[in-house]
This record gives structure tokens, sequence and C-alpha cells, in this order.
């Protein structure tokens, strides 16, 4: 074990404070993208559960979020078809509408416009999530049936089995799910049958976004290719994979989430480099006649910089370690809440290296504190 790192072991007291400063500026960064990141899967939860493995989405459209107008003419849909690694097609359509509870004697009602999406109720169907269960799907299979996320009930005034009015229609809440939390609005679910009952399909010439199911998904991007060449400009084919990271990065680039981001990361360089940096001071400080002694012992001035530096290295190692459990605890907090958080790669990355720089650059500051290591100090 070098000296650097018996030093934080045994007085990882006087390192306490660095540690904690370091874990709570990557928490500040992280848990901003976490929860945009997690307001993305929620509202796209569908798309990215589903059994489609390509995504048809019109030829401008560069993701699902806020990227304008999705419907595709209905003549595409045969179309895809036409290439025989296709076996199933379906349009995945969305509307919205008011939706208004029928409260009990004494309770408030609630009014408030909703999105309503829609799936196929079949066994195995493109359009259906792959983490329904079969009590949600039979559930779906009853005229003017709707299913909402569990964190959106006390949004929308209902429980389970309590009727409500969308679009001035009767529906009945018949199941609950878990993992599509919708913080813009909430969102119920109905079957195509109960869809266009309510009156929310497209003109007859027009339909939502398609899914397609291939029979190899190994092939989906070989399939993806051969789609776009026949496509002649009228639609754009997205691997499912492909779709949700372009659906990540809109989000990231919206205006307002970019300041609030960068904000965080600017303020939690700021904490991390003045908290970090004194403490670090102040241990060194604390223990200068240790390192007086090792000058008497004829340990150069270089090496004990090493030592500095070695040792701003391990606390930032611990400040990372501690920042991802702090991340974790955060995440099954935001979890037990209806809000789904997602990390992306080249995040957790980007904060990794910052913590590391935080604590490095830390390390530098406080090299002028072993100018006080005078040996001639130990006889005074």
């Amino acid at each position: 074990m070098s000296l650097a790192l018996a030093t934080l072991v045994y007085e990882w007291r006087r390192y306490l404070a660095a540690v904690i400063a370091l874990a709570f500026s990557g928490l500040l960064i992280l848990a901003q993208v976490g929860m945009f990141t997690g307001i993305v899967k929620g509202a796209t939860a569908t798309v990215d559960r589903s059994r489609a493995d390509i995504m048809i989405l019109p030829p401008k459209m560069e993701s699902l979020i806020n990227s304008g107008p999705s419907s595709l003419p209905a003549r595409i849909q045969p179309q895809i078809y036409l290439n025989p690694d296709v076996v199933e097609v379906a349009s995945w359509d969305g509307n919205g509408g008011r939706w208004s509870n029928v409260p009990k004697k004494g309770a408030k009602q609630v009014t408030q416009f909703v999105s309503v999406m829609m799936v196929d109720p079949r066994p195995g169907a493109v359009t259906l999530p792959v983490d329904y269960s079969d009590e949600v799907r039979t559930a779906l299979l009853e005229p003017y049936s709707v299913v909402v996320d569990r964190s959106a009930l006390k949004r929308l005034g209902v429980k389970v089995g309590e009727a409500a009015t969308l679009r001035d229609k009767t529906v009945w809440v018949r199941a609950v799910v878990d993992g599509y939390p919708d913080i813009n609005q909430a969102t119920v679910v109905v079957s195509r049958d109960t869809f266009r009952m309510l009156g929310m399909m497209e003109q007859d010439d027009r339909t939502g976004p398609l899914m397609v199911r291939l029979k190899d998904p190994a092939r989906a991007e070989i399939v993806r290719d051969q789609l776009n060449a026949a496509s002649g400009g009228a639609y754009r084919a997205w691997t499912r994979a492909e779709l949700s990271k372009a659906n990540e990065g809109a989000l990231m680039q919206e205006q307002i989430i970019g300041i609030f981001i960068g904000f965080s990361v600017f303020l939690g360089f700021l904490i991390g480099v003045g908290i970090t940096s004194q403490t670090l001071r102040g241990a060194i400080l604390a223990n200068i006649k240790e390192f007086a002694s090792l000058r008497a012992l004829g340990v150069s001035m270089g090496s004990l910089r090493l030592i500095v530096l070695e040792l701003s290295f391990w606390v930032g190692l611990v400040g990372l370690a501690a920042t991802g459990l702090l991340t974790f605890l955060i995440s099954l907090l935001a979890k037990n809440g209806g809000l789904p958080m997602g990390f992306p790669l080249n995040w957790v990355v980007l904060v990794a290296v910052l913590l590391m720089a935080i604590s490095l650059a830390s390390g530098l500051m406080a090299l002028g504190v072993l100018k006080k290591s005078q040996p001639a100090d130990l006889l005074r």
C-alpha cells in the first residue's frame, strides 16, 4: 500500500469533506441528466418496449420529441410489406382529449387534457409492449376500457374500476401499469377499437408512425437501409435503438434543458474545487510535520508533490464511488415515485472525468502548502 493510500485510509475523517463535495458535485449533474432522460423514456416507453424492430417516421422528423407532425400517408403501410424480411406492420396512433373523473360525494372533480395512446391487445402484437401482463392485455379488450400508469391515478382522480369521461364518452379504468409516467400530461392507453370509437383516428388517408417487426431482429440495420433506399423520400426508417438515442439527444438539445445542465456543471465544478482544495490544504497542513520529517530523511520536494497528487487521485476515486452510490439511491427513490431515470454512458463518462479533474486540480492548488515543510521546523 502506497503512503498516499495509507494516509487516506488511516486519516479518512480529514478527507471526508472532500469526498462528500465530489459526490454531491457529481450527483448534482447526474440527477438532472437522469431526470430529463427519464422523462423521455417515460414518454416513449410504449415504443421502446414494443416488439417493433424498426420505426417508420416522416422523412424530416428527427425524433419523437418536439419534431412536429408525425402522421404518414396510409399508402406507405402496404409498401413496407414488400420487403421479404417484414412480418408485421402496424400504425402507432396517438391523440388527446379532455378527461374528467366522476367524483364521489364531497370529492373534487378533476378535469384536464390527457394524451391518448393506442395498442393492439392481440397476443404478440407489434404495438403491444412486452411488459404488459396478460391481465392488462385482456382488460384492454373491453370496449371503452383504459389503462393508466400507477403514478397518474391520483393526478386523474380515479382508482382502478372507476369511471371517467374522455371526449365526453364514458370510459372505465380497468388496469394500471408501471414505468410509463409522463411529466407534461397524464397518458391513458386504449385499444385500437376503443381509440376508433372515441373518434381519435386520423383521416382515412393518414396514419400515425409505423411499427415494423422483422423475421430476424439481427437484420434490423440492413432492412432499415433497404427501406430507406426504396422510400423515394416519402418516409424514413429507424431502428428502435437508433430512435431511442435520437429521442434522448433531442431533449438534451432543448435550450432550457441545456441551460439547466450547463449551470449544474459550472456550479458543481466551483463547489467541488472550492471544498476539495481547502480540505486537501487543511489535511496537508495538519500533517506538515510528517512531511518535514520525510524531507529530513532525504525525500525530495518532487516526491512529496507526487504523494499529494496521488492522494488527490485516491480522493477522486472514492468520490466517484460515493457519487455512484448516491445516484443509485436517488434513482431508486425516483422509481418508487413513478419516474424512471436514465444515465447515458457519455454523460457518466463526462461526470467521471470532471470529478477526477476537480480532484487533481485541487491537489495542484494544495501543493503550495508543502513549502512550509521545512526540516528546521522540527527543532522548534
